[in-house]
């Protein structure tokens, strides 16, 4: 069997396009500078105040502060700080003066809920033409109360009642979605009605016997004064009462460019709203509680091109979910003779208010729309951490707010790593010698691996360097020096035993990498316990020690050994040059052994 042979040359042309690699996802930040803490720059601070008839209990405030903390600060590196203050205030910090992303998520309250569609009307002024004397054909005036919903094909008009009360032409809406996760189907249809619609009013002979059977089968019962009970949210749907629907005709959405103001969502009683288009809703109770929701991510989906929110319900939410879909599935409401559909609420708003294909079985499901990165992320977010148990003041209090440590402590972090990595290497050139060469090459790559995974960590994961993030990369300075002392002198070790150079290197690190890997391992392990087990700047530090320690592991691999085994096939360091650090001197030899031939340069 032949013997592998060692290409150091292709290894180190590997690791340096990985570098360069690793260097480019840098670049794509936008920015080579690291995210520096509240301790360094200062940031944002958020003061939410609780309402109520009641103050909040203490597990109360912690509750929300907890889930507030996994918004702002769920990957652990961010260095956000939540604490609560007064008995009814969370003051929550955020690292950066522009960081809006995350205050959105702070204040959003996340009330997901679930409702069937009653009505859907268009919620603002609609400007009248001016070429208004079109005049009705007597033909079909309105003759009787129009004892069903009527809806003219294609218009997207809808009467809802027996007194024709809501009557308006909505817009066509860009909403997002909500379809099969699996599939992504695109059940944008608004105003399709299904092939079984209820409307009893076909179009193929308009003319044809006007008058002789006005009423004769309506397909919608009338709308009572009192309506379906509000707990039969399927049947009240389709009669939500007379009060209702005054409600509905009354209410108006906010002006286009303002936000819906927050109100009271009682999730036993109906809702009137609107979605970010300006139209409105009259909603049942809620059938389905944000609270039922297991996972909530953001993704593109498979054969998609915008972003998603997927979400994945529990198992009480699966069936209610099924039960639901299952029984609005291709059917058309007798208000509207739309397809019936049901709303996304969150805090009050719709996001979506889509129509069912097919039943959704499994509780797997997404929403999609005009979604970008931030703000489907910023959604998965705070539907995956839960909605608060305490509602807050809106808007919340926002301030600016300046570095916690003077300007100083950066610079003097940063000249204290400079220091000590620059007495490490003064050492290892004044004992190693000409290996010192090597030590040397080897912090630089460490170096610059590090700072490289510090920005695209910033990018990627919210990786913010604080003060104790500096110090953790500090002493991984002494880690990696560890790793080439133990290197070089299994080297010496096997070379004052009679081995050449070029043997002494590959026997050296077959008994230095085995000790190298189990001394990186128990820091690696120290700084996953301290991680899991701490909170605060000192996870942040835990998490650099860790992250610098695989570096070392890397950097030794790939960088040090192959460089160690390029050396020894030239003669300076083969040979036993005085400067090359492996001179007879060096390595402790008598020098009348040494001077046997072959000795230091060629024996095997």
């Amino acid at each position: 069997m032949a013997k592998k042979t060692s290409r150091p040359g292709r290894t180190l042309l590997i690791f340096a396009l990985c570098v360069l690699v690793w260097y480019g996802l840098a670049a794509l930040g936008g920015t080579w500078k690291p995210r520096l803490g509240l301790d360094l720059q200062g940031g944002t601070r958020i003061t939410l105040t609780a309402i109520g008839n009641k103050a909040p209990t203490p597990s109360q405030l912690n509750e929300a502060a907890s889930i507030i903390n996994n918004r702002v600060n769920g990957s652990g590196v961010s260095e956000s700080a939540v604490s609560t203050q007064g008995g009814k205030n969370i003051v929550v910090e955020i690292p950066g003066k522009n960081r809006k992303d995350l205050v959105q998520s702070v204040e959003r309250t996340a009330q997901l809920r679930f409702r069937l569609v009653a009505l859907e009307a268009a919620g603002r002024p609609q400007p009248k033409p001016s070429s208004s004397p079109s005049p009705s054909p007597s033909s079909a005036p309105s003759s009787g109360p129009s004892q069903g919903a009527k809806t003219k094909k294609g218009s997207g008009k809808a009467t809802a009642g027996p007194q024709g009360s809501s009557s308006a032409t909505p817009k066509p809406r860009v909403a997002p979605q909500f379809g099969l996760r699996p599939s992504a189907k695109d059940t944008r249809k608004p105003h399709a009605k299904s092939s079984t619609g209820a409307t009893a009013t076909p179009s193929t002979a308009p003319s044809s016997a006007p008058s002789s059977a006005p009423s004769s089968a309506p397909s919608a019962p009338p709308v009572t004064a009192a309506g379906a009970s509000v707990d039969q949210p399927l049947a009240w749907m389709d009669n939500p009462g007379q009060k209702w629907i005054k409600r509905f005709e009354a209410y108006q959405c906010p002006p286009k460019g303002q936000q819906l103001a927050p109100r009271a969502d009682d999730p036993a009683q109906p809702l009137i709203t609107c979605d970010s288009t300006g139209t409105k809703f009259l909603l049942s109770k809620a059938v389905i509680e944000g609270t039922e929701l297991k996972t909530a991510s953001a993704q593109i989906p498979q054969q998609g091109v915008g972003w998603a929110v997927t979400l994945s319900f529990k198992s009480s939410g699966t069936k209610t979910f099924a039960n639901v879909t299952q029984a609005i599935n291709q059917q058309t409401s007798p208000l509207t003779g739309q397809q019936k559909q049901f709303a996304i609420v969150l805090d009050g708003t719709v996001l979506s208010a889509p129509t069912v294909e097919s039943p959704i079985l499994d509780g797997n499901a997404q929403i999609t729309g005009n979604f970008n990165e931030s703000s489907a992320t910023s959604l998965a977010t705070s539907l995956k951490y839960g909605a608060l148990p305490i509602r807050f003041a809106q808007p919340p209090s926002v301030e600016t707010i300046g570095p916690s440590l003077a300007g100083n402590q950066l610079s003097a972090g940063i000249l204290a790593g400079i220091i000590g990595m620059a007495l490490v290497m003064i050492y290892c050139l004044l004992y190693y010698r000409g290996l010192g060469l090597v030590v040397i090459g080897s912090l630089i790559v460490a170096a610059l691996v590090t700072y490289g995974t510090v920005l695209v960590l910033a990018k990627a994961a919210g990786f913010t360097l604080t003060l104790p993030g500096i110090a953790g990369l500090i002493v991984a300075v002494g880690i990696t020096a560890d790793s080439f002392i133990v290197y070089f002198e299994r080297i010496r070790d096997e070379m004052r035993s009679g081995k050449s150079m070029r043997v002494a290197v590959q026997a050296g690190w077959k008994r230095a990498r085995n000790t190298c890997l189990a001394a990186d391992g128990v820091s690696v392990l120290a700084a996953v316990v301290l991680y899991i087990f701490t909170i605060g700047v000192v996870k942040g530090f835990a998490f650099a020690l860790g992250i610098s320690t695989l570096i070392d592991v890397i950097v030794f691999f790939w960088f040090t050994h192959p460089v160690m085994t390029v050396l020894a096939n030239y003669r300076f360091f083969n040979s036993g040059h005085r400067l090359s650090g492996l001179s007879p001197e060096t390595l402790g030899i008598d020098g009348d052994l040494a001077r046997r031939p072959g000795y230091v340069g060629g024996r095997a």
